[in-house]
């Protein structure tokens, strides 16, 4: 078994999408990196549906060819039902050569992982860090207890920088005491498991049998409920399905009760029903995850990083969890590649990650949960981000923000950052395409 050891440049908290592409952006930098994680990889993780802008990141780190040897099922874009109004996205009528994916995430984070141990980030497994101690700001002490024996270890490590990417325990914020749960007039309880013989919606907008994702290109179906929604996520062998639900629905119940409410919705909504009239629901498979939206006031200091899950969780209803994740890991490690070259700037370099990582994360939220100039969203920032976007990424999310019920604040904010008239009437020329109905 090898030793921990006492001390490296940067130490990793979590193994997810954000955690290892960071180590692998400081291990390609020649920095001494260490990633500890408590889970052996590879294992269980939500958030399968992936849009085709994570390929410039995983670009940068080289890891797209292991990605795309794997074989995962590439998306052509998704079909939104939303209070009853149907609408499409086809990644290929903005110019995406690249799909999207649903990948399974346990082999997908496994692949990110293990380039980053290729890459000589010295990984950890079954790791529990459990305190940072911040108080010496140039050789921070990360305590953990080490579980790969059959007695529990404790011991710490120091290091010049600390990248929390423990994904929703949220080490430091909690730490800190500045981890705040999105408010707002309901808050959501989120409930997912897994089918195997589902129908999935295909990118010609009817249902099909597993055995034909090899000829007709899957798509992301999401559609609204009452005060919620819905996501059906096909994957290879088995799909994904997931509610979003105000809490207060299901408020005193235990987990027999919450698998119950939610096997009855899959039953019982139109649509979806009719996708899982084959399937088998997978016993044990659900899981839950309550106030799920939340966000940090302060996620970056000056000898400390906070990136993914760790800073932010987002409604995943235009599955920006991963893309977020992969975009903070490249500009945290930026900030501490700079701030080991120039240490007397490395406050300021923080502050400049902060600024960045919070616009994105405001971003985000505004497209998500339609805030404005609240719960931690900065609307200059948004603005700024707007302008400063690629015309296809932009065009892309304006007309995904208009699939639901919740645009009215973001798109205010582009017609305020001046974005918004050059695709307002037509997308470029992509007529709004009335839908029907569904041919399920």
């Amino acid at each position: 078994m090898t030793a921990i050891p006492s001390s490296c440049d940067v130490l990793v908290i979590g193994g997810g999408p954000a955690g290892s592409s960071a180590a692998t952006h400081l291990a390609q930098a020649g920095i001494d990196v260490v990633l500890l994680d408590r889970a052996t990889f590879p294992r269980n993780q939500v958030g399968e549906s992936l849009i085709p802008h994570i390929w410039k990141f995983t670009d940068m780190t080289g890891v797209s060819e292991k990605i795309e040897h794997e074989g995962f099922l590439a998306k052509a874009g998704s079909i939104t039902v939303w209070n009853g109004k149907i609408k499409q996205i086809r990644f290929s009528d903005f110019g995406y050569t690249r799909p999207g994916l649903h990948v399974e995430r346990d082999i997908f984070d496994d692949i990110l992982l293990k380039h980053a141990q290729s890459c000589d980030a010295r990984v950890f497994h079954e790791v529990a860090v459990k305190k940072i101690d911040l108080s010496d700001s140039l050789w921070p002490k990360v305590h953990y207890t080490d579980k790969r024996g059959r007695s529990n270890d404790d011991g710490s490590i120091r290091c010049r920088f600390v990248v929390d990417a423990s994904g929703p325990s949220s080490l430091l914020a909690n730490q800190f005491k500045t981890r705040r749960t999105i408010s707002s007039q309901t808050n959501f309880l989120s409930l997912w498991g897994y089918f195997e013989n589902s129908r999935f919606v295909g990118v010609d907008r009817q249902s099909h049998s597993e055995e034909e994702l090899n000829r007709i290109k899957p798509v992301t179906f999401v559609m609204s409920f009452e005060d919620g929604w819905i996501w059906h996520i096909v994957l290879r062998g088995k799909t994904s399905v997931g509610l979003i639900a105000p809490t207060e629905r299901t408020k005193g119940m235990d987990r027999q009760q919450r698998e119950a409410f939610f096997l009855n919705a899959c039953k019982t909504l139109p649509h979806l029903s009719r996708l899982l009239e084959p399937a088998q629901f997978i016993e044990g498979s659900l899981q839950f995850r309550p106030n799920y939206s939340y966000y940090s006031d302060t996620i970056c200091g000056e000898n400390y990083y906070c990136i993914g899950d760790a800073a932010a969780f987002v409604d995943p209803v235009f599955s920006h969890g991963v893309q977020n994740a992969l975009y903070n890991a490249a500009a945290a490690t930026l900030a501490i590649k700079e701030s080991l070259k120039h240490e007397k700037h490395r406050l300021r370099y923080s502050q400049l990650c902060e600024s960045r990582m919070q616009q994105f994360y405001g971003f985000s939220r505004a497209l998500s949960l339609g805030d404005f100039g609240c719960n931690g969203v900065n609307p200059q920032l948004v603005k700024n981000l707007m302008k400063a976007m690629p015309p296809l990424e932009l065009e892309l999310i304006l007309f995904a923000s208009e699939t639901t019920n919740r645009s009215e604040n973001f798109r205010r904010l582009a017609r305020e950052a001046g974005v918004l008239g050059c695709f307002e009437e037509s997308f470029s020329g992509k007529a709004h395409e009335r839908i029907e109905a569904l041919d399920f």
